[in-house]
């Protein structure tokens, strides 16, 4: 391995999806320079190289989001109405929907959300205060007691690589790689109640039992046109796969209702009193715009059916993972392949040959998303954990969330855990709308890095309400302020959430900043 040069920042970013792009946001408005590194082709994490279009709670539009990732939602929207032939009636329309997707009220491509990241982070790629490295992996970390002194990032393609120093390092990876290499404490999978408490905890724990990951593409349908893909190498057995909690084999319409159990039929196109597959993570709704300006409707499947739970991609040796990660690729295309070939229609046929892979939604040459779509990371053992009894909507008499005194954000979405590498089924409840605890960021020991994606410090269970792209953000941007002020103050995280003034100065920052702290008529526990 041969090491090119050193370069030098106040904070040091690993993984620019939504937190890392968050966090680089926060510093850089703080006035700190910045080296951001991504793994893969784009910044973006979930909303752009996983392909999940935004996972929000119900109020988005009008609460519970930074100031940050508000200004991106109006950008998208802006994007749209700038530079599409967008129709009158949803021009002038300041909800605007771009795909009318079941789960958000601004579902949207890929490419437009990675181009407003970059256009949010324009003016400090060009003033060169942030310095950023694509498709690069980490591969080194190297600490002194409880600091992380550098990190090792490696070119994918070449041997180049680059040690970078800075005063903060904040691991935003997607599996939080950072841990291990810098010797962090964390933890993985499920904990046991012994351990946490918590009702829905396993029985024992299970480090290697996670969420399911998911590899996400995008289809178009042109009716009457033969867009059949190559059979897939394993699609004789994704055909005949049945889960023993599945209602049904992997590939078809059925599946679970998450929060019941109860099994469910989905439709595929949209049919009355059935949940549509299109409709659920629909991109581009093809009546938003001009007539002509599209053949059809674009959504991106990332459904129940290719789920993978077969075996986890964390903490395994590199043959496990690719295997994998395989699998899972093969289980997307035989979904495809299904659809296009087999899957039964309203009218008694079989079979969608119309169904086309959109490669250039996704920019890959197979057109999977370039990273699967991770729910689950390694989480750091935090000065303060969130259980279930904290948030859980199902506590008797618990009519609201705990109230952390150290908040630094807030978010909300149910406790929805998919189908784990364990083979357990969903785990789904109502939460509370929560406060994000700045003790779920401060490692116990380790004093110059910190969490800023889905490794702060939640459990397996909380792990699933904690994971949605609004709260990804609020963490990122939470922590490149906490760097921020512990290099402009002398201090290090647990001073400041420890000490009553400095507490209270950082969250008149964060809120300064645009960054809500509490929900209305939050209950103080």
């Amino acid at each position: 391995m041969t090491v090119s040069q050193e370069l030098h920042a106040d904070l040091v970013i690993i993984g620019g999806g939504l937190g890392g792009c968050a966090a680089a946001l926060s510093a850089l408005q703080t006035g700190k320079t910045v080296l951001m590194t991504e793994e893969t082709k784009w910044i973006g994490g979930q909303i752009t190289s996983q392909g999940v279009p935004p996972d929000e709670h119900p109020w988005i539009e009008s609460f519970g989001a930074t100031r940050n990732y508000r200004t991106f939602r109006n950008k998208i929207r802006e994007y749209y109405t700038t530079n599409y032939p967008v129709t009158t009636t949803q021009r002038f329309n300041n909800q605007f929907n771009p795909g009318h997707a079941i789960v958000s009220t601004i579902s949207h491509e890929p490419r437009v959300a990675l181009r407003v990241l970059y256009d949010m982070l324009a003016p400090y790629l060009s003033n060169g205060k942030l310095t950023l490295l694509l498709e690069h992996k980490i591969v080194n970390a190297e600490t002194d007691d409880d600091q992380v002194r550098s990190v090792t990032v490696q070119h994918y393609n070449t041997d180049l690589t680059y040690i970078l120093i800075g005063k903060y390092f904040l691991d935003a990876t997607e599996v939080g790689d950072v841990l291990p290499l810098a010797n962090v404490e964390y933890v993985t999978g499920a904990e046991s109640q012994a351990e946490t408490g918590e009702d829905h905890a396993a029985k024992e724990e299970e480090p290697f039992n996670m969420q399911a990951f998911t590899y996400c593409f995008a289809i178009d349908y042109i009716d009457g046109e033969d867009h059949k893909i190559e059979k897939p190498a394993q699609y004789d057995f994704w055909k005949n796969y049945q889960a023993d909690f599945w209602p049904a084999k992997q590939l078809s319409w059925w599946g679970l209702v998450p929060h019941t159990l109860e099994p469910v039929k989905y439709s595929f196109f949209y049919e009355p009193d059935t949940f549509s597959l299109w409709n659920y993570r629909r991109i581009v709704d093809s009546s938003n715009f001009e007539k002509g300006t599209y053949q059809s409707d674009i959504t991106i499947v990332n459904w129940p059916q290719n789920d993978y739970w077969l075996g986890p991609i964390i903490d395994v040796s590199e043959e496990d993972k690719a295997k994998h990660l395989y699998n899972a690729k093969q289980l997307s295309l035989s979904l495809l392949y299904w659809m296009q070939t087999e899957a039964p229609r309203p009218d008694g046929g079989f079979g969608y040959p119309g169904i086309r892979l959109r490669k250039d939604v996704l920019g890959t040459e197979d057109g999977l998303a370039m990273y699967p779509y991770i729910r689950e990371s390694r989480r750091i053992k935090a000065e303060f954990t969130v259980k279930e009894q904290h948030i859980s909507g199902e506590i008797e008499g618990k009519e609201s969330a705990t109230y952390f005194k150290d908040s630094i954000g807030i978010g909300c979405y149910r406790l929805d855990l998919h189908p784990s590498t364990g083979m357990n089924t969903y785990i789904d409840f109502s939460a509370h709308p929560f406060q994000i605890p700045l003790g779920s960021l401060i490692p116990i020991r380790v004093q110059n890095l910190l969490p800023a994606s889905k490794n702060i410090g939640t459990t397996h269970i909380t792990n699933g309400c904690y994971r949605l792209h609004p709260v990804e953000w609020n963490i990122g941007e939470a922590a490149g302020h906490l760097a921020s002020y512990c290099i402009d103050h002398g201090l290090v995280p647990h001073e400041v959430r420890n000490n009553e003034q400095h507490l209270k100065d950082f969250q008149a920052q964060l809120v300064l900043a645009g960054i809500e702290l509490e929900w209305p008529k939050i209950h103080k526990v």
